[in-house]
């Protein structure tokens, strides 16, 4: 719920644009990602749209391939891809792959397994230490061990200039967070390995950038920032439903109803 007064944000209309460009790329290649696509939209939409970074020179490591649609999206928007190569997506000569691969203008890191994308980030700060890294991984993939080999990586290297941002929509594939592997409180844990830690409404624009520009303030820690998302934001019949994490087909009913609510939202 948006504080009392409070305006929308010039980049909701963008985040809409955004999302039904997922919503048409998804129902046209008859299956892809669509539930956490939607709910990281907003987060990957303040990143690229805020100006508080510059991802020609910082990097941007999406760890959570699977919701590439909405970084595809973005790219034709930025005018990194051609806008109609959207319509290949998941075809099987196209370069937009139903996980994110780095032959794609504007993509660092070829996605597959989950939780491999916190330690290349880690790797990029590391090598990189000019600029800043923002790696965008999910609460489900933190029940990969890797990720975690990685938290401690970057706390023993002190990478004020690596920025964790979790898309937290407490589902997974079979069921929710809770349900699969409990993560119990995640924020401790960050903090336990040395990070700086911050949890946001990850729909709320204004939270979503204060929340980056202190973490990209932060020196010698690195940053985590806990977005709470809703799973399929912005189609309310999908919200909060684990069986639209990866949906094999949208009838062109569901299709043309999820449509209208974007368009009118």
């Amino acid at each position: 719920m948006k504080p009392w007064g409070r305006l929308a944000h010039p980049l909701s209309s963008v985040a809409r644009d955004i999302r039904l460009s997922v919503l048409d790329m998804i129902h046209a290649a008859g299956a892809g990602h669509l539930g956490g696509s939607l709910s990281s939209a907003d987060i990957m939409t303040t990143l690229y749209f805020s100006d508080i970074f510059n991802f020609d020179k910082d990097h941007f490591i999406l760890s959570a391939g699977h919701l590439c649609p909405t970084l595809y999206a973005i790219l034709a928007k930025k005018n990194k891809i051609k806008q109609s190569t959207l319509s290949t997506f998941s075809q099987i000569d196209s370069i937009l792959e139903g996980h994110s691969s780095s032959q794609i203008p504007g993509v660092e890191f070829s996605s597959g397994s989950l939780g491999q994308g916190l330690s290349f980030a880690a790797g990029l700060a590391l090598g990189d230490k000019d600029h800043h890294t923002v790696c965008l991984t999910t609460d489900g993939e933190h029940d990969e061990g890797q990720i975690w080999e990685a938290v401690s990586f970057a706390n023993k290297y002190h990478q004020g200039n690596l920025i964790n941002i979790i898309d937290c929509n407490n589902q997974q594939i079979g069921g929710t967070t809770d349900e699969i592997m409990p993560l119990g409180e995640l924020a401790a844990k960050y903090i336990r390995f040395g990070w700086t830690v911050q949890t946001v409404d990850g729909h709320d624009f204004y939270a979503l950038i204060k929340a980056i520009k202190n973490a990209k303030n932060s020196s010698i820690y690195p940053a985590c920032i806990i977005a709470k998302t809703t799973m399929s934001k912005g189609i309310s019949f999908m919200e909060n439903d684990y069986h639209y994490h990866d949906v094999k087909e949208l009838s062109l009913e569901v299709y043309q109803r999820a449509k209208n609510e974007l368009e009118n939202s």
